[in-house]
């Protein structure tokens, strides 16, 4: 029992190692910077990469996270490791936004995509139930932190070797590493058991029936998260791809990548805090907290008119949009069970997605006609607004296990 619960950790550190290394596009406000400055691009052509690689992000966890349950992590997150390493490679000899598109939004986009239904589901499976929401958010924090380490060398790299050569840089990083670390991920055997940490008895991994997708999907509970996750990530994507540019703009600085780095910190510890406060509080109050707490962020941030205050909404942009790595996940396991978790998961982040281009999409073409965001900060308050007023209407009997007795 404990060299399988050993076995366990690998996998745990294997897919934090992973979601690090491939958490490169929350720098993309940097790299968009330098598309902008040296190549000439418009705002709306340096956001559209990273808008499609969203989609495609989204696209391919619905596709492969089917393909995990089935064939394992290991085989799916080889794929997505040379997808993502390879569109970064292929960036380094274009200066097409158009072909930029393709490698980077298709390719890069797919990879990370298939990565991030890679890591998650199984590491879940190899904890306890009450555990879940710690384990989700230690997982998805690797990809928060990445910023801290992308966002000073993809800064260092454009200045020293341009932008081409950064891409093939970090492009070739991550194409031999995570494939390395791919091969350390599994799923448990089927008879597995977990102890569970509030009885100390052995019990089933799967606590709760396990639904299929097309199951899921004719639930209501599961459509009330979709839109809270879609609403709420908005906000926060529109920040982490923007915040380079806001600090230029607002308070005339030219720091913009630091700014970047303390968003993913704050990022990474929403993710990690989430996790363990929705294991204690429960998802739906810790989801009511963190839409009120963003909404009001939101409506404050055309005010932040000197680098400190810019300082503090990003730190609380990070924290709440990082928290929904964590909170939306573990809702979704709590509720659905966790064998078919990978499609599943793949299915409530079409939201993600679909904030994507909500998100960046939104601040792009305002600032392009009115050269600032603050009717975009208005336009994500209002969508945080409807996400709390959503996460009020949720009572207790669709949460959890009681929601499966009643499906």
């Amino acid at each position: 029992m404990r060299t399988m619960k050993n076995k366990g950790f690998v996998v745990l550190w294997a897919a934090v190692g992973i979601n690090f290394l491939t958490g490169m596009l929350y720098t993309w406000s940097v790299i968009s910077k330098a598309l902008i400055n040296v190549l000439g691009w418009t705002s709306k052509e340096a956001s559209l990469p990273y808008t499609i690689s969203t989609i495609f992000f989204v696209i391919s966890m619905v596709i492969f996270g089917k393909v995990q349950d089935k064939k394992g992590p290991r085989v799916t997150s080889t794929i997505g490791s040379i997808l993502v390493g390879s569109g970064f490679i292929l960036s380094g000899f274009t200066h097409s936004p158009i072909v930029m598109l393709f490698t980077i939004g298709i390719i890069a986009g797919s990879g990370i995509g298939i990565i991030t239904v890679s890591t998650t589901p199984p590491t879940v499976k190899w904890f306890s139930p009450e555990e879940k929401g710690r384990i989700t958010g230690t997982v998805v924090a690797g990809v928060g932190l990445s910023s801290v380490f992308y966002s000073p060398l993809a800064n260092y790299l454009l200045t020293k070797v341009g932008i081409n050569k950064t891409f093939i840089i970090i492009g070739s990083l991550v194409l031999v590493i995570t494939t390395i670390l791919s091969q350390l991920l599994a799923n448990p055997p089927e008879d597995y058991v977990v102890e569970s940490n509030s009885s100390k008895k052995l019990v089933k991994i799967q606590k709760v029936k396990d639904f299929t997708g097309k199951e899921m999907l004719r639930t209501p509970y599961f459509y009330k998260l979709w839109i809270m996750f879609s609403f709420s990530s908005s906000a926060g994507l529109m920040i982490i791809g923007h915040i380079s540019t806001i600090s230029k703009t607002q308070v005339n600085w030219e720091g913009g990548f630091i700014l970047v780095m303390f968003l993913a910190i704050f990022n990474t510890l929403g993710r990690f805090l989430g996790g363990i406060f929705s294991d204690k509080i429960g998802r739906n109050n810790l989801m009511r907290i963190m839409f009120m707490l963003q909404g009001l962020n939101m409506g404050l941030f055309p005010f932040y008119k000197s680098i400190t205050l810019l300082f503090v909404g990003a730190s609380i942009a990070g924290l709440c949009y990082g928290a929904g790595f964590s909170v939306f996940p573990s809702a979704i396991s709590d509720t659905y069970g966790t064998k078919y978790f990978g499609i599943n998961y793949g299915l409530i982040f079409t939201a993600w997605g679909i904030g994507g281009i909500i998100g960046p999409m939104t601040g792009a073409t305002i600032y392009d006609f009115t050269n600032n965001y603050n009717m975009a900060y208005l336009v994500a308050m209002v969508l945080l607004i409807i996400s709390s007023a959503i996460a009020f209407t949720i009572k207790a009997n669709e949460l959890g296990s009681k929601a499966i007795e009643e499906a």
